[in-house]
C-alpha cells in the first residue's frame, strides 16, 4: 500500500506506518501532517493499528493545556486550526485549563477568582474558535477540565511527587521558559519548581495518547518523557506548532523565544477581538515586511493562520493600482511580493483581511454573549 505524501517523512522513524490501512493514514496525517515538530509518533500509530490508547478504550485523546492569563491572542487560532484536525481524525480533545498553575505562575497577582474567570472566558472562546463542537469524552468530542479538578486527588501528588524525585534544580530551571521565565527568575519561590512535575503529572494522570503545545512547550514535554522513562510510564506522542513573531519582528528567526509574539506589547501582538479595521491598520503601521527579505511575520501569519483555514489569500489593491488577486501558494505570494507584482501594504492587508474573515465566528458569539469577555476586561492584568 501506498503511504500518504504527510506521513512520508515519518517513515525512517516508524515504518509501521506502513501498515496502517487507507484510513488509520488519513486519521494519522490529519493530527501530524501540519505540525512543527512530533517527538514520538510510534504511540499514536501504534494505537490506531491496534485500535487502543492509553486509557485501553480506543479512544485517542489530545491534550492541550493553557494557564488563564488574559485575552486570548493569535497564537490560540493556529493551536484552534489543528485542534480541528484532531477532531476530526476522531480524537477526544481535552482543553486543561490550569487554574493552579496560573496561580503558582502568579498570573493576576494570584487572585485565584481571577483566574478563574478567565478561565470560564476561555472555555467559551475555543468554543467558537472551533465551532462549537459536540461536547463528552468520545471520539471527536471536545471536553475541557481544571486544573482544581484534578488536583483534589491524592494518586496526582504521589504522581507529582515521583516526577519531582527524578528530577535536579538544574534541570527544573531549564524548563522554566514554559512560564515565560528565565532560568534564574524563581530561586525565591519553591512552587515554582514543582510547575514541570505538575504538568508532566497531569498529562500522566489523563492518559493522555497526544500532547500538543506550541514549540515553547517541548521543554515541558520533554521533561515529561524523560520522567515516563525514569518510571517505566508509557510515552504520549507529542506534537508542537509554530510560534508566531511579533509583528515588528525582521530578520532570521532566532532558536530563543524573545522574537515571539506577546500580547503584553499590543502593538506587535494579533488578539482576538481584534476588528478588521483595527487589524488592517496594526498590520499596516506595525508589521515589518521588506520585499527583499524573506522572513517576515507577515509571511508566518500567511503560513500558518490564512493559508491552512482558507487555501488562499486575496489581494484587494486600490482600484488605481490593480485588479485582486488571489494566491494559493505561499513561495508564489513571497515572489510576487519581491518582484512588485504585489505591493508590500497590499499583502499585509490581504493576510489581515484572511485573519479577520477567521475570527469572524469568536467576533459574532461574544457579541451575543459579552458577559465573560466583559468580565476580562475589567479584571487586573499583569
Amino acid at each position: 500500500m501506498s503511504v500518504h505524501p504527510l506521513l512520508q517523512s515519518h517513515l525512517e522513524e516508524c515504518p509501521e506506518i506502513a501498515q496502517l490501512d487507507a484510513k488509520g493514514q488519513e486519521r494519522l496525517a490529519l493530527m501530524v501532517g501540519h505540525v512543527e515538530e512530533t517527538v514520538g509518533i510510534q504511540h499514536l500509530v501504534e494505537c490506531l493499528l491496534n485500535k487502543t490508547s492509553m486509557a485501553g478504550d480506543g479512544t485517542i485523546r489530545c491534550y492541550v493545556g493553557f494557564e488563564p492569563s488574559g485575552k486570548a491572542h493569535i497564537g490560540w487560532k493556529i493551536l484552534s486550526l489543528q485542534l480541528r484536525r484532531m477532531l476530526d481524525a476522531k480524537a477526544n480533545v481535552l482543553i486543561f485549563l490550569a487554574d493552579w498553575h496560573a496561580w503558582v505562575n502568579d498570573k493576576f497577582n494570584g487572585v485565584m477568582d481571577d483566574i478563574q474567570t478567565t478561565a470560564r472566558y476561555m472555555e467559551e472562546t475555543f468554543r467558537a474558535l472551533l465551532g462549537h463542537p459536540e461536547e463528552g469524552d468520545g471520539p471527536g468530542q471536545l471536553r475541557f477540565l481544571w486544573a482544581s479538578e484534578l488536583m483534589n486527588n491524592g494518586d496526582y501528588w504521589a504522581r507529582v511527587l515521583r516526577c519531582s524525585k527524578g528530577a535536579t534544580l538544574a534541570m527544573v530551571r531549564k524548563t522554566f521558559t514554559i512560564m515565560g521565565r528565565d532560568e534564574a527568575s524563581s530561586d525565591h519561590d519553591l512552587s515554582k519548581f514543582y510547575y514541570p512535575a505538575m504538568q508532566a503529572s497531569d498529562i500522566f494522570e489523563l492518559e493522555i495518547d497526544v500532547a500538543l503545545g506550541g514549540m515553547d512547550q517541548r521543554k515541558a514535554h520533554m521533561f515529561m518523557r524523560d520522567m515516563a522513562s525514569k518510571w517505566g510510564w508509557k510515552k504520549a506522542t507529542c506534537i508542537h506548532t509554530p510560534i508566531l513573531s511579533s509583528l515588528k519582528a525582521s530578520g532570521v528567526r532566532m532558536e530563543s523565544f524573545d522574537h515571539k509574539m506577546s500580547k503584553s506589547d499590543p502593538s506587535g501582538a494579533i488578539l482576538l477581538h481584534d476588528q478588521a479595521k483595527a487589524l488592517r491598520k496594526k498590520m499596516q503601521k506595525h508589521a515589518y515586511l521588506d520585499p527583499t527579505d524573506p522572513h517576515s511575520p507577515v509571511y508566518e501569519l500567511a503560513e500558518h493562520v490564512v493559508f491552512p483555514e482558507w487555501g488562499e489569500i486575496v489581494v484587494t489593491p486600490n482600484p488605481k493600482f490593480g485588479e485582486p488577486s488571489t494566491w494559493t501558494d505561499l513561495e508564489a505570494f513571497k515572489t510576487a511580493v519581491a518582484d512588485g507584482t504585489i505591493h508590500p501594504l497590499d499583502a499585509k492587508l490581504g493576510v489581515a483581511d484572511g485573519i479577520s474573515r477567521g475570527l469572524a465566528g469568536v467576533a459574532d458569539h461574544f457579541e451575543q454573549h459579552p458577559d465573560t469577555l466583559e468580565a476580562v476586561s475589567n479584571l487586573r492584568q499583569l
